[in-house]
């Protein structure tokens, strides 16, 4: 049995030490924004916060946790700066298919919490290993940059072939 802090509460799971992560947050504990993608942490997709930083859950064991504090997607709206990258993603409309974008919040979050104003550099550093097969790369920097200022950064996005 572990206990694990998730999202500021305490859970219980009485799960193999080697089971991943992702899978007592999506099957045990029965948080299912975490997305499996591709099962080898190389494509974002199951992104989540252990102490505020970034891993990969699909390939993090659970006794690798210990007591550090696990922030998925439905808990990283109650930070800060997951507030303002959840509202800059809805105003940048950043979303295509939206099977990536747990992944992509979570890691922006991160970025912006110890970088609160990055640089294109910072940004590409950060997001580097999270696929968007739908290719919203113009957009999720838009939404970083909106969310790190508070501004828009003049990104008109095309819908239905008008300027939205």
């Amino acid at each position: 049995m572990v206990t694990l802090r998730v999202n500021g509460e305490d859970r219980q799971a009485d799960v193999p030490p080697d089971m991943p992560l992702l899978w007592v947050l999506r099957d045990v504990v029965g948080l299912t924004g975490t997305k499996f993608g591709c099962g080898i942490a190389q494509c974002g997709a199951c992104t989540v916060h252990l102490d505020g930083q970034p891993v990969r859950s699909c390939q993090l064991p659970v006794s690798a946790v210990g007591d550090r504090a696990i922030t998925t997607i439905e808990g990283i709206g109650a930070t800060p700066e997951g507030t303002k990258v959840q509202q800059a993603w809805l105003a940048v409309d950043v979303v295509q298919c939206g099977y990536c974008q747990s992944g992509q919040i979570m890691a922006a979050a991160a970025l912006l919490a110890r970088t609160p104003n990055p640089t294109d550099r910072d940004i590409d550093a950060a997001m580097s290993g999270n696929i968007c097969r739908c290719g919203t790369y113009v957009r999720i920097r838009e939404a970083i940059k909106q969310a790190a200022t508070g501004q828009p950064n003049g990104l008109q996005v095309i819908v239905d072939g008008g300027a939205a």
